[in-house]
C-alpha cells in the first residue's frame, strides 16, 4: 500500500533536498506537485487541500525559511501534518468494566467485515479475554458458514439463534450473559451499497443490544468511496470509529487518508494480511512514516515481540556473539522470522535502506528463498548442520537431492553462511554485513 504515493512524494523531496535556500514559489511548486500526487492516491479532495493549506503555512513560516536545513524542515511539517489528518495519536478501543463488552460490526458487503470480527475476537483472547462471536448476517448465506470456519481456526465460539437478525443478536446477549463471555462482537449484515434496509436493520440490532462501541469495517482499497460509506453509516448508526481492511493489498491509500478528517471518528484497527493473526493498532505517526518512505520500526518491534520466542532468539544472539551460531540454530531462527509475515513487507518496515522503499519493490523479494534454504537445511543430518565443513560433494549431491534444489543451491547456502558467521566479528570491525543465506542481497548493505 502507498507505493505510488511514497515514490512521488520521494521524488518531490529530492528536487526541494537540491535546492539548497528555498523560496516561496519552490515551496509553491512543490505543494502542487503534492496535490497531485494526493489526488490520484484517492484521498479526498477537501481533505487534501485542508492538509496542503496547513503544510503551506508552516513551510513558508519565517522559522522553516530561515533554518540550515528548510527542505528537511518541509519534510517534517508534512510528514506531522499527514499525521494529524489520519487522527494524531492512536486511540485504543477502550472497553468498559461491565461484562460483557458489546462491539458491533457494520460495513458494506466485500469490506472484510467478518473477518475482521474473527480477528477482533483472537486478539482479545490472545489478551485472557473470552470473546463470543455472533453470525447476525443472515442475508449473504455463506457468511454464517465463514465465521463459524474462523471462530473453529481461532477456538472462539460462534452463535446464531434465530430467524432475523435482531433475535439472533438478543438471544447471543443472553448467551453471553448466561455463560460469561467477557467480549460479545456481533457480525451484522453487508450490502452491495449502501441502502435503507441495511441501515434499517443495523438500526434495529444497535437499539436491540446497546453496544458499546459501532465499528465499520472499511475496504481500503474503495478510496474515496470508503469515505461516502464512512458518512452514510455515521449519519444512519453512528459508528464509533473503524477498522481499516486490505492495507496489505495494491491500495492507494486514499480511505486511510481522508476516513478520519471526514467523519471526526479515529481508525482503532488495521487489517495487514489475510490471517486471523493479521490485525495491528492503528497508529496515524507510524503510517505517516510508512507514507514518506521513512520505515516503521516500532511495529516491526511490535509484530516480533508478539511472534517471536525471546529465549529462542537470546541463545542465537548469544551463540553469534561466540561464533558457534550452526545451520541448525539457523534453521530455527529462519523458522522464527517466518512467523513475522512475507519478508516484502518486513523490510518495507526498516528505514534507511539505499533506494527507499522503491529499490525494495525492484528486488522483488521472493519468499521461496528462504523455505528453499530451509529445505535445504533439513534435509542435512544433525551432525551435518553442527559441522558444516564436513559436506563433501557426495553430501552436497544427496542434500541436493533431498530438498529439491541442485548442488549449486547447497553450496551458495553454505558459502553464504561461512561468511554469515563472521558476521559480528566483521561488524566490529567497520566491515560490510555479509549476506545472510536465503535472504535477498540489498545493494549497499550486503
Amino acid at each position: 500500500m502507498f507505493d505510488a504515493l511514497t515514490g512521488r512524494l520521494d521524488g518531490i523531496f529530492k528536487k526541494l533536498r537540491s535546492k539548497g535556500k528555498l523560496h516561496p514559489k519552490q515551496v509553491d511548486n512543490a505543494l502542487d506537485d503534492m496535490r497531485t500526487a494526493l489526488l490520484e492516491a484517492d484521498v479526498a479532495v477537501e481533505v487534501a487541500d485542508e492538509l496542503l493549506e496547513r503544510v503551506r503555512a508552516r513551510a513558508l513560516s519565517e522559522e522553516v525559511m530561515k533554518s540550515l536545513t528548510p527542505a528537511q524542515q518541509v519534510i517534517k511539517v508534512v510528514r506531522d501534518e499527514l499525521q494529524a489528518t489520519m487522527g494524531g495519536t492512536q486511540s485504543p478501543l477502550q472497553l468498559p468494566g461491565a461484562k460483557p463488552a458489546v462491539i458491533m460490526m457494520a460495513g458494506v458487503q466485500g469490506s472484510g467485515k467478518t473477518t475482521a470480527s474473527a480477528k477482533l475476537a483472537r486478539m482479545y483472547k490472545e489478551k485472557g479475554k473470552r470473546p463470543l462471536l455472533v453470525a447476525a448476517d443472515l442475508w449473504r448465506p455463506a457468511a454464517i458458514d465463514q465465521l463459524r470456519m474462523l471462530g473453529e481456526e481461532i477456538g472462539v465460539a460462534v452463535v446464531s439463534d434465530g430467524k432475523d437478525a435482531v433475535k439472533v443478536a438478543k438471544n447471543a446477549m443472553k448467551h453471553a450473559s448466561r455463560e460469561g463471555f467477557d467480549v460479545v462482537i456481533v457480525d451484522t449484515a453487508g450490502r452491495l451499497h449502501v441502502d435503507q434496509e441495511m441501515m434499517r436493520e443495523a438500526r434495529r440490532v444497535k437499539d436491540a443490544i446497546e453496544p458499546h462501541h459501532v465499528l465499520m469495517a472499511c475496504d481500503a482499497m474503495t478510496g474515496q468511496d470508503a469515505v461516502v460509506q464512512a458518512r452514510a453509516f455515521m449519519r444512519e448508526i453512528d459508528t464509533t470509529g473503524f477498522v481499516l481492511t486490505k492495507l496489505d493489498g495494491d491500495a492507494r491509500g486514499g480511505a486511510a487518508l481522508s476516513i478520519t478528517a471526514v467523519t471526526g471518528r479515529p481508525v482503532f484497527f488495521a487489517g495487514t494480511g489475510e490471517r486471523v493473526a493479521d490485525l495491528e493498532p492503528f497508529h496515524p505517526d507510524r503510517m505517516a512514516s510508512r507514507i514518506m518512505g521513512m520505515g516503521d520500526v516500532l511495529s516491526l518491534i511490535d509484530k516480533a515481540q508478539e511472534n517471536l520466542d525471546a529465549d529462542r532468539a537470546a541463545d542465537a544472539a548469544k551463540k553469534m556473539l561466540e561464533a558457534t551460531f550452526t545451520l541448525e540454530d539457523f534453521l530455527v531462527q529462519m523458522q522464527e522470522v517466518r512467523k513475522l509475515g512475507p519478508l516484502q513487507d518486513l523490510l518495507a518496515m526498516l528505514p534507511s535502506v539505499p533506494g527507499g522503499k522503491n529499490a525494495i519493490k525492484d528486488l522483488q523479494v521472493d519468499d521461496g528463498q528462504l523455505a528453499r534454504a530451509e529445505a535445504i537445511i533439513q534435509s542435512m543430518t544433525r551432525e551435518e548442520r553442527r559441522d558444516p565443513a564436513m559436506i563433501g560433494g557426495t553430501r552436497r549431491l544427496r542434500i541436493a537431492r533431498g530438498s529439491g534444489a541442485t548442488t549449486t543451491d547447497v553450496n551458495a547456502l553454505l558459502k553464504e553462511f561461512e561468511q554469515a558467521r563472521k558476521m559480528m566479528k566483521s561488524l566490529m570491525g567497520g566491515k560490510r554485513m555479509p549476506r545472510i543465506p536465503g535472504m535477498p542481497n540489498i545493494p549497499g548493505l550486503g
